[in-house]
């Protein structure tokens, strides 16, 4: 069963899934659902028996192109509704045990055209309002399969954070006639203690308002809305930063490091969002090699995020951990 119930009092949907439930939790290295199939008579989610990059729909997805009638009926308080959308599986690599971040540049540039695609193919679906794509990375993310994957959500709605982020923005414009995000990245480039890195098409910070330690944002210079108006060069650049990014939070502490990485980009309901800006942001649980960000009372009760470090002597180490040579 997957269905949307809508919560009258934060105004925003939850998504019931109770399928997930039956998912496949780490299973072993020798037979992995995401490795390509090296025994016919034991096929996994990939008939082929090597690949580059693959895309598939996630076979217990939260949203369904075709979703069954919901549970409950709908009161004039509860709202429900199908839970129509699609959720995709991206297999970054055959190789089971390595990580985005060990991928060449080459690798990852080929990654954002197939993001890219991904994007503008489930964006073009009438219901389809919003496409998330993103990346849960460690057992204490509560990742369940270890091979390098990422996932995409497109959803049928415009999900809470995004909607914040285009309201603000939205208003910015129209206070100031400026995009918020490019002002925020000049603020940060004038400032330059949160800088992580920067190269010719992109700047990577950790934000003045971090709510992780060592939260990391990814912004082109140039206004983009989407990854659909990255020109050539962008692209390698792009994939250049994520690199340099993931890198640096491999050697900060010497292990690999896990995080969310999200990425933020227009919605796909036809609406305008000129005034909006791409970026990605990172969000790994660890304040230091050995002890985590949890999200506990103040956090999750009052959405009142509590960062126990100053960004600007975190995006030192950072900067400090980037590897030399890509």
């Amino acid at each position: 069963m997957s269905e949307l119930r809508w919560n009258p009092i934060l105004e925003e949907w939850v998504v019931t899934a109770t399928h997930r439930q039956e998912r496949t939790y780490k299973p072993p290295a020798d037979f992995c659902p995401l490795c390509p199939t090296r025994d016919p008579a034991l096929p996994t989610e990939v008939p082929a028996s090597s690949y580059d990059i693959v895309v598939f729909e996630n076979k217990f997805p939260s949203f369904k192109p075709d979703p069954p009638v919901p549970a409950v009926e709908p009161t004039s308080l509860y709202k429900v509704a199908p839970a129509q959308g699609v959720c995709e599986v991206v297999l970054y690599t055959p190789e089971h045990s390595t990580t985005l971040t060990e991928q060449s540049t080459e690798k990852i540039t080929n990654l954002v055209e197939v993001w890219t695609d991904r994007y503008r193919e489930l964006g073009s679906l009438e219901y389809v309002k919003y496409v998330m794509i993103f990346e849960n990375k460690g057992d204490v993310i509560g990742v369940t399969l270890h091979h390098p994957h990422g996932q995409i959500y497109a959803f049928p709605f415009i999900p809470p954070r995004p909607a914040k982020e285009l309201e603000s923005s939205a208003r910015h414009m129209k206070e100031t006639g400026r995009c918020l995000f490019c002002d925020v990245i000049e603020e940060e480039l004038k400032d330059g203690r949160r800088l992580v890195d920067e190269n010719e098409d992109f700047v990577a910070f950790i934000p003045f308002f971090a709510r992780y330690p060592y939260e990391v944002h990814i912004f082109p210079r140039r206004h983009r809305t989407s990854l659909l108006e990255f020109e050539g060069p962008e692209r390698r650049s792009f994939a250049v930063m994520l690199k340099t990014i993931m890198g640096a939070y491999d050697n900060l502490f010497g292990f690999s490091l896990p995080y969310m990485m999200i990425m933020h980009q227009a919605p796909t309901d036809g609406g305008d969002y000129a005034h909006y800006h791409f970026h990605v942001e990172f969000y790994p649980p660890h304040r230091t090699a050995t002890k985590l960000k949890y999200l506990a009372g103040c956090e999750s009760g009052a959405g009142t995020f509590i960062n126990d470090t100053l960004p600007e002597e975190k995006a030192e180490e950072l900067r400090r951990s980037k590897p030399f040579a890509l």
